[in-house]
C-alpha cells in the first residue's frame, strides 16, 4: 500500500506540476469548484473540507490570492466575515489540473480490466468507508 500511495503522490504531483500547481493548492481550488457557482466557500468551510488548521488556510488563500487564483470578497451575510472566491484563472488551472491528473490515474488502472476496475473500486469502498465515517 505504502508503494501504491508513493506512485499515486508522484502521478498527481506531475498533473499539477504541468499546470504550475501545488498539490494543497489544487486542494482548495477544488474545494471551491466544487461548491458551485459562484464558487466561493467561507474560510471556515475551506477549513472543514481540507482539514488544515486556520493560520495554515489563511497562508494559503493569501499565497493563492496572490496568484490571482482566488479573491477575498466581504460576506453579504455577516460584517466581519469574509468569503473566497475562484477566480476565471483559478477555475480554468483547477480544471485543467484535474483532467491531467484523471489521464494519470487512468494510465495507471490501464493494467486492470472493467471489471477488475469495478472490483477494485468497491474493495477500496468497503476499506475507506470507516475512516469515512471518523467525526472530524
Amino acid at each position: 500500500m505504502s508503494r501504491l500511495a508513493r506512485h499515486l503522490d508522484r502521478a498527481r504531483r506531475l498533473a499539477f506540476s504541468e499546470h504550475g500547481l501545488e498539490p494543497w493548492e489544487f486542494d482548495v481550488l477544488t474545494s471551491l469548484r466544487r461548491a458551485g457557482a459562484p464558487y466561493q466557500l467561507s474560510p471556515g468551510q475551506l477549513l472543514t473540507q481540507t482539514l488544515v488548521t486556520s493560520g495554515t488556510m489563511t497562508n494559503r488563500i493569501d499565497r493563492l490570492a496572490k496568484k490571482g487564483l482566488v479573491e477575498r470578497l466581504p460576506d453579504p451575510s455577516d460584517r466581519r466575515g469574509v468569503l473566497v472566491r475562484l477566480t476565471p484563472e483559478g477555475r480554468d488551472r483547477a480544471d485543467q489540473s484535474l483532467a491531467g491528473l484523471l489521464a494519470q490515474e487512468r494510465a495507471i488502472l490501464a493494467q486492470l480490466s472493467q471489471g477488475q476496475r469495478g472490483d477494485l473500486a468497491a474493495l477500496l469502498r468497503r476499506l475507506t468507508a470507516p475512516f469515512d465515517n471518523i467525526p472530524g
